[in-house]
């Protein structure tokens, strides 16, 4: 198991506009504020990006820490600090440690930045918190991007159950390739039923059973 592992490539710069736009009107749409949908401390809990940094990227910034190892222990901290267990107390090393599937002295090396995190230490404490992938690793543009289209996607789906249907969005906004591919060959409903599950590992489930589904399709009807 390698010791560590680098991130590559500069940072891109600020939030995609556009995405801020798309955001802000659905959530206008439907009675949320824009101080309130862009509020930096909730996109902070939900991205590990602090708060400072989420507000400098939403003017334009570059953002904040862009040392893998710091950033990986600033959100491990934030993860600790506020994904808690339902008697309101954070997780003990062990408990980490035994869910992660690591040792005590593996977990407690990492919380306190004396081991570097491989790869495969950040998907098994990502998978014990129930976070998206990426969120320990991720550089803040990308994780508050991410961000972004989630909320932009539980805005959309929150929309859809209001109107009684899935939204067609807005003629004047880029239509994603994909979405319309979705669209056009009756696979939309699966997409965003995918989209209500609560974690990447089930969504990989998903994924699993479709390309097995498709495996064997291909194989009795080729």
């Amino acid at each position: 198991m390698p010791e560590g592992f680098s991130a590559g490539g500069p940072p891109a710069a600020g939030a995609p506009a556009s995405l801020v736009a798309r955001v802000v009107e659905l959530a206008e749409r439907l009675g949320v504020s824009r101080d309130e949908i862009l509020d930096p401390e909730r996109l902070s809990g939900e991205s590990g990006v602090p708060a400072g940094a989420v507000r400098d990227l939403l003017d334009g910034g570059t953002g904040g820490e862009g040392d893998l190892q710091t950033r990986f222990l600033q959100r491990f901290e934030l993860l600790r600090r506020t994904r808690l267990k339902a008697n309101g107390r954070p997780y003990t090393q062990q408990e980490i440690a035994d869910g992660a599937g690591m040792s005590r002295q593996q977990a407690g090396a990492l919380i306190h930045g004396d081991r570097r995190p491989t790869m495969e230490h950040c998907a098994a404490i990502q998978r014990f918190f129930e976070v998206h992938a990426g969120f320990l690793t991720a550089e803040d543009p990308e994780a508050l991007a991410d961000c972004l289209r989630r909320t932009e996607q539980d805005l959309l789906l929150r929309l859809a159950e209001s109107d009684g249907e899935v939204p067609v969005p807005a003629t004047e906004l880029p239509v994603d390739p994909l979405q319309r591919i979705l669209q056009d060959h009756g696979v939309r409903g699966i997409a965003w039923r995918a989209a209500q599950l609560p974690s990447d590992k089930h969504r990989d489930k998903v994924t699993e059973w479709l390309d097995l589904l498709l495996e064997n399709v291909r194989r009795n009807d080729p």
